[in-house]
């Protein structure tokens, strides 16, 4: 009797400890380092992403903060210019990206997307300018400012193609900038007529210009899906970031912070289109 019941503990001890090495290959597996997940992020992108003293704040941290918890994992911020965000994430630098990323087709050839909220664009110009466009078609002729590699450059190309050269009129000339601030500077010193920004991060850079600066456009231009991307085929990481907002849903922490940040949830059928699945 002593030695079958020696025998089970043995068994157990066995089992816990492969289910141990099981659960710790499936960590190592997820992120880079095992326990925390590392995140690139352009902290130049308020209220989305930036340094509050240093320290990461905005939207993005605040949700990918949440979602780490219930992965039992802390974070690791590393600010990484837009235009370098994807090559961080494929390059190993990091786990995933968090900085109201747009999905795109296009983009989800590179890397894996999970959709968690919606945004869309604003155009802004110098108050003293006389400049008063509601769309992209009412700046023909005109420069416009964008941060670079923003996916919105396609829209505005496109937007441009329709409403300005096939009408006869010569096209918006679009200019690329590291950052947002660096483009609404680029307003301000008359380098361009027009910067096309994130609804929300528009919105502070105008609350902070001092009234130099003002948006134009009506409500969201191109409403767009933005999602948190990974690593191509990291299906480990991805199960388990969604199941962390599947958890924050239940408890209703999702629907406060897309609230405290008057961003929306995507639906099934915009997800789809913006992945290009749908039928």
């Amino acid at each position: 009797m002593k030695n079958r019941s020696s025998a089970g503990i043995l068994k157990l001890a066995a089992f816990a400890a492969a289910s141990a090495l099981a659960c710790g290959a499936a960590n190592a597996a997820a992120t880079l380092t095992p326990g925390v997940l590392s995140v690139g992020s352009d902290m130049t992108l308020p209220p989305h992403t930036y340094l509050d003293h240093g320290k990461p704040a905005g939207f993005d941290p605040e949700f990918v903060g949440k979602v780490a918890s219930y992965m039992n994992d802390t974070t690791k911020f590393v600010d990484t210019r837009f235009a370098n965000l994807i090559l961080g994430v494929t390059g190993g630098r990091y786990d995933i990206v968090a900085s109201a990323l747009y999905v795109t087709p296009e983009r989800t050839k590179v890397v894996d997307f999970v959709p968690y909220f919606m945004t869309g664009g604003s155009i802004m110009v110098s108050s003293t300018g006389g400049l008063n466009p509601r769309t992209v078609g009412d700046l023909c002729g005109k420069r416009i400012g964008s941060i670079k590699g923003a996916a919105w450059i396609k829209y505005i190309n496109a937007a441009s193609d329709k409403a300005c050269v096939a009408q006869g009129k010569p096209a918006v000339q679009v200019r690329e900038y590291e950052t947002s601030a660096e483009t609404a500077q680029a307003i301000l010193s008359q380098g361009i007529d027009a910067q096309y920004e994130d609804v929300s991060i528009a919105g502070l850079i105008v609350d902070k210009s001092g009234g130099r600066l003002k948006i134009t456009s009506n409500g969201p231009l191109d409403p767009v899906v933005c999602g948190l991307a990974m690593k191509k085929g990291n299906t480990e990481l991805k199960s388990q970031i969604e199941s962390a907002i599947a958890q924050m849903k239940a408890k209703g922490e999702y629907q406060a912070l897309l609230k405290k940040y008057n961003v929306a949830a995507p639906t099934e059928a915009e997800i789809a289109k913006a992945m290009g699945t749908a039928q």
